[in-house]
């Protein structure tokens, strides 16, 4: 083995979010010595390879396979090859099974470290111009509505900034169920970080919700990042109320209606059931 070839390891390696030239030194040292390159999806990372050159073979690790192959990674590092792990974009173990492999490397007793790199949600939340000092990453949120709102709801009390992942087609959807269970928050939709067309959208949910449901859904990767709750009751008007109530009430009955919005905006249960029980008489 010659002096500048890695130590047999595990590397957990970050790669460019979208904008190529955002790739570390110590990043394509290691892929260009690898042996063994896993990742989510081969024709994605063969992109990545042929544009700097990295030869290693290319071993398809996601959430479908990853049982079967995560013990024949772990053999291959303790045979003494250097084996790293990528995903489609940005830092491994985020929002991917990645943590697993990880896991069994420190129950295995083989080396494991980290390259450091780009990665979307600290990038989504630096630019948002919410506070930075405490943050939750959620990742995605369910699919549909109802499943949507209660995992919204179980993050109505923490005391941080939040920030999501969203795929384009429920971007809309999905902004409309967090002004319904949320409040009126402050909050920002970032798309296309780093490449050419990048874009980070401000303004508070209310807002936000109702531009991409006449703007129709944008093209690109989404990152939402979505401020605490206001601490002055005051800043809330009737109408703010008013249209939180009608917002929920598109897709809940009206006691779960007035629950979420209860507990989105503080004020007691049985002052929003009334009102959502005046709303919906003039519907």
């Amino acid at each position: 083995m010659s002096s500048d070839k890695p130590e047999p390891a595990l590397y957990l390696v970050a790669t460019p979010i979208g904008n190529m030239g955002d790739i570390t030194d110590r990043a394509k040292k290691i892929l260009a010595a690898a042996d063994l390159i896993a990742c989510e999806d081969t024709r994605v990372t063969k992109k990545l390879a042929q544009a700097f050159g990295f030869t290693a073979p290319l071993v398809a690790y996601h959430e479908h396979n990853a049982d079967k192959v995560r013990p024949k990674l772990i053999e291959k590092v303790k045979k003494g090859n250097v084996v790293a792990l990528v995903s489609d974009a940005g830092t491994p173990l985020i929002s991917d099974p990645g943590y697993k492999l990880a896991n069994s490397a420190y129950e295995e007793g083989i080396a494991l470290t980290s390259i450091p790199g780009a990665s979307a949600p600290i990038n989504a939340l630096i630019l948002s111009g919410l506070p930075t000092d405490r943050f939750f990453f959620n990742g995605f949120l369910p699919n549909k509505t109802g499943a949507r709102s209660k995992a919204l709801k179980e993050l109505t009390t923490i005391p941080s900034t939040l920030i999501f992942f969203e795929s384009t087609h429920r971007l809309a959807g999905s902004l409309a169920d967090m002004y319904s269970v949320l409040g009126n928050r402050p909050a920002a939709v970032t798309r296309e970080l780093t490449k050419k067309f990048e874009e980070v959208r401000r303004g508070n949910l209310k807002e936000l919700t109702e531009h991409y449901a006449e703007a129709g859904n944008p093209k690109g990767e989404i990152v939402i990042v979505v401020g605490q709750a206001s601490k002055n009751d005051d800043e809330l008007t009737e109408q703010d109320l008013d249209d939180q109530i009608r917002s929920a009430l598109e897709d809940n009955s009206l006691r779960d209606a007035a629950a979420l919005v209860s507990t989105a905006t503080g004020l007691p249960k049985k002052k929003v059931y009334q009102r959502a029980l005046e709303l919906s008489k003039d519907t």
